[in-house]
């Protein structure tokens, strides 16, 4: 049967993609090595590693099985965690999956004060889209996930953010569209847009219906920040939250909100029935308490 440790020393393998050097950071001898991956390929009978004179790189059931292989260490090292954190109710640790938002500040505040009298406690950060962050919720992998969608109230719990995101364009100071105070539909005819996916599906096709599917999506992106990036190098417009990016008197971009103003709530979820950690519990009360009581 496959052996945790023997995960390990694969991804190590993997991640080093030599046999020598991966030994040596797993402080074990190269043959034993050597040996618990050849057993390993026997049990599942399937090569892991194309072996070159230095090298070693994975085969095509070496990348299904590193991917496997990370969400099971990562399961094995969260239940690791929360078993240590019985004993230590001074802290322990909780994971979370954020969406992109200035409203974080909320959850960021709730923390900095959950510290205070669990100086102990360490939180785990992961960034994503609405469909990544409840995926992994659902996988157990994470505790809570903040989301900027209307939550499946058949599967989760929520607690609802105040306050709201604030929908509009980013774009250059440069750009004559700049001078404008709003931004309508008719200003993002002919664009080159960029977009999250989740938020052009659902919010943009919110605001002006099916006429979304005349708009020109050039690129998307998960991550305002770097969608800015391409904003600066004149690769387009972004639809985006406000206060995601840098619009700032040195910043040479600015953001104009959409008219009519369109905005999106935050969420945080986790899963119905869910059995917390002891520490995750006592942030669930803690964000209760400064958000409202649980939906």
């Amino acid at each position: 049967m496959m052996e945790i440790r023997v995960l390990r020393y694969f991804l190590e393998i993997a991640r080093a993609g030599n046999m020598s050097r991966a030994a040596e950071t797993l402080h074990v001898s190269q043959p034993t090595l050597s040996k618990q991956i050849k057993e390993l390929e026997e049990e599942l009978g399937k090569k892991l590693f194309h072996r070159g004179s230095t090298m070693l790189t994975l085969t095509e059931e070496g990348m299904l099985l590193r991917k496997r292989a990370e969400d099971i260490l990562d399961m094995v090292d969260k239940t690791m965690d929360e078993f240590r954190a019985l004993d230590e109710i001074m802290g322990g640790e909780v994971y979370i999956g954020c969406a992109e938002s200035h409203l974080i500040g909320y959850l960021a505040r709730t923390i900095r004060s959950f510290k205070e009298r669990y100086p102990l406690f360490r939180y785990h950060l992961t960034s994503g889209n609405t469909e990544q962050v409840a995926e992994r919720l659902d996988r157990g992998l994470i505790d809570f996930a903040v989301i900027v969608e209307p939550p499946n109230l058949s599967r989760y719990n929520y607690l609802e953010v105040p306050g709201a995101n604030i929908w509009g364009l980013v774009m250059r100071k440069d750009d004559p569209l700049a001078r404008k105070e709003t931004i309508c539909f008719e200003d993002l005819k002919g664009l080159e847009l960029i977009c999250s996916e989740q938020g052009m599906k659902f919010d943009i096709a919110r605001w002006c219906g099916e006429k979304a599917d005349t708009l020109n999506l050039s690129g998307t992106v998960n991550l305002a920040y770097n969608g800015s990036v391409f904003v600066r190098e004149g690769l387009g417009y972004m639809l985006s939250f406000d206060r995601l990016v840098d619009t700032g008197k040195d910043s040479p971009l600015c953001f104009r909100p959409l008219e009519p103003r369109l905005e999106t709530k935050m969420f945080v979820i986790w899963k119905k029935y869910q059995i917390f950690s002891p520490v995750a519990s006592l942030l669930l009360k803690e964000l209760m308490e400064t958000l409202g009581g649980v939906q």
